[in-house]
């Protein structure tokens, strides 16, 4: 791989995940004091992400995987996206950004693929060559909070009050916009598929790999992973609009300090593999959402703000240590014939069906515990998933049996 084509291929992660960073941190608390959306009507916006995510199978394995170059789906796809992330700056009620947004992520979670198929084609060892690349994407995303905090001071107090947050979707469309125009300009990435071979819908959706569950470890793991994404709807949906309400400053750049967190994590994975094994390395993974709700649940914004910001760096060891250990673990459960399948089947079972089960929870119970002033009961609302979490490290150290795992496995980049 030449130096032209890894910066080319390192600036198209830069901007893919610069785009996602940029408005879906600040969403929640966009919405409560912008559009003044209840805690259902973001969940439902949120989750958005779900369904995006159970729709790209179907254009990837239907479209892009068999008629077009990658490239040019992906310029399509981020130009489309430019267009309805400036509808969503501009809109003035829910009912007008919720469609927008659902068109948008529908569009949006098939270029998290396409930019991992575009850059693998390009590199004769991926294995070596990828993460140093695909770390601009953790870049980009640190960038945009940064930049929204440190730079616009659009999520400071004076800045949300006058409803600057709707700027973030600006910056979103802008940068998709240039994204759009670039993958133009990237290596040519012809579609693999033959045109004319059948393909089906057991095909595109991984079905085939549903014979792991057969597996009892494996199921447990399964279940465990569908209900862990319980507590992480919470974070992503509740996390910026909680320490916006309680007068954290700079909320959205604090939050960066979990993915630095994340990419440091990532790196020290295979050590904690290598001296706990695999049930401990998970359990230290769900144990940490219930530290982390914990700490969120007693923090404040003065002298309790040393538990906002571990509760916020310990994402690394909440999200690396489960899910990226999941993704793992189910390669090394999976034969060569059903591996594509089986990352699938995973990712659709936690970004689709966890995610969209965790938002709806969500949702309901930042409803529930809002005072009369228009406050929330943050307390009561961060304890409930630290009991969700606990209830999964109960249920998965119980009937997860500890094994090694079977082939030896590296850590592969983390997808958002």
């Amino acid at each position: 791989m030449t130096l032209a084509i890894r910066s080319k291929l390192s600036t198209m992660m830069f901007l893919e995940f610069f785009i996602w960073g940029a408005w879906f941190v600040t969403m929640g608390t966009f919405l409560g004091m912008n559009l003044q959306a209840s805690g259902a009507q973001t969940a439902a916006a949120f989750s958005t992400q779900s369904f995006g995510a159970i729709i790209a199978p179907f254009i990837i394995g239907l479209i892009a995987d068999r008629y077009f170059n990658a490239e040019r789906i992906l310029g399509i796809l981020h130009l489309s996206g430019a267009a309805l992330m400036f509808l969503m700056f501009r809109s003035e009620s829910f009912g007008v950004f919720y469609p927008a947004v659902f068109m948008y992520m529908i569009l949006y979670m098939p270029t998290l693929a396409l930019v991992n198929s575009v850059s693998f084609r390009q590199m004769s060892d991926p294995e070596k060559e990828f993460a140093s690349v695909r770390v601009w994407g953790t870049i980009g995303w640190i960038s945009a909070g940064l930049v929204i905090s440190y730079l616009f001071h659009w999520d400071s107090v004076d800045g949300m009050a006058r409803g600057f947050l709707k700027n973030t979707f600006l910056m979103a469309s802008i940068a998709s916009l240039i994204l759009g125009l670039f993958s133009f300009t990237l290596p040519k990435t012809p579609p693999k598929a033959e045109k004319g071979s059948q393909v089906s819908i057991s095909d595109i959706l991984g079905l085939e790999a549903l014979k792991l569950l057969k597996d009892k470890n494996y199921l447990v793991f399964f279940i465990s992973s569908i209900l862990i994404c319980i507590p992480l709807a919470f974070y992503y949906q509740n996390a910026n609009p909680f320490l916006a309400e309680i007068g954290v400053s700079d909320p959205t750049g604090k939050m960066t300090i979990g993915q630095v967190s994340e990419a440091l994590f990532l790196l020290l994975l295979p050590v904690f593999f290598k001296r706990f094994g695999f049930k401990t390395t998970l359990l230290i993974g769900m144990i940490a959402w219930v530290i982390r709700y914990t700490l969120f649940a007693f923090g404040d914004a003065e002298g309790g703000l040393w538990m906002l910001i571990v509760g916020i760096a310990l994402h690394g060891i909440c999200y690396d240590f489960f899910f990226v250990s999941g993704q793992i673990y189910t390669d090394s459960k999976a034969g060569p014939k059903i591996q594509s399948a089986a990352q699938g089947m995973i990712t659709l079972a936690t970004y689709g069906i966890g995610m969209l089960i965790g938002f709806a929870i969500a949702g309901q119970v930042t409803d529930v515990y809002l005072n009369a002033d228009g406050s929330h009961d943050w307390n009561s609302i961060w304890l409930i998933p630290a009991g969700i979490a606990i209830l999964v490290v109960l249920f998965f150290l119980v009937l997860f049996k500890n094994e090694v795992l079977s082939k030896k496995t590296e850590p592969q980049p983390i997808k958002r």
